[in-house]
């Protein structure tokens, strides 16, 4: 943001001199003091006008995105392309939302990655509106995501999903990560395995 405080020939809204008394209008001396002012000053009043801009992820300046993503309490790689990081921070309370469900890890992935996400929970939970209903079998411990790429032919980082699910993952379960070519019903995958937490 340092870049911001000396724009050259950056013009001032809001000129001192011409806010003097009139009796200074003519005076050389004081309209040249004060141009001086007026260009350590433009870069701070331009932030000001336009600092609504600042907190809009799809308009604020590149050097500032990571800092608006700690205020909403995402991380953004910067190895991610700059529309990417404007839209998890963009997304960042709707994601926050679902943290923890297969809705937010799907979106999740889905944002940050470009795939589709299939998650298999072996929490060996169940509902139902019927009494008398059988048990949900005994949990398995495991965590399964199957991903696959959104285009068909894109490659997949299987680290770097892995490490997205991981960070998602209850510090209880095995996660298990198996990256697809396409949707689960059509293609055996390869598995990564980790422990959660």
């Amino acid at each position: 943001m340092s870049g911001r405080a000396a724009v050259p020939g950056l013009p001032s809204r809001y000129p001192i001199g011409e806010l003097l008394p009139a009796l200074y209008t003519d005076d050389d001396l004081a309209q040249r003091f004060t141009a001086g002012l007026d260009t350590v000053l433009a870069p701070v009043l331009s932030t000001l006008d336009n600092l609504p801009a600042y907190f809009d992820p799809a308009l604020a300046p590149a050097d500032f995105l990571p800092w608006l993503a700690t205020w909403v309490g995402v991380e953004t790689d910067p190895a991610w392309p700059q529309e990417l990081q404007r839209a998890v921070v963009a997304r960042a309370v709707e994601l926050h939302r679902w943290r923890g469900t297969r809705r937010g890890l799907v979106d999740h992935l889905r944002l940050c990655f470009g795939v589709h996400a299939d998650v298999r929970d072996g929490g060996g939970v169940a509902w139902s509106a019927e009494p008398g209903t059988e048990l949900p079998p005994a949990p398995t411990g495991e965590l399964l995501v199957r991903v696959w790429p959104v285009a068909p032919g894109a490659t997949v980082d299987a680290a770097r999903v892995l490490e997205v699910v991981t960070a998602s993952c209850p510090v209880h379960l095995t996660c298990r990560v198996e990256i697809l070519p396409g949707p689960p019903e059509t293609a055996p995958g390869t598995a990564t395995e980790t422990t959660g937490g």
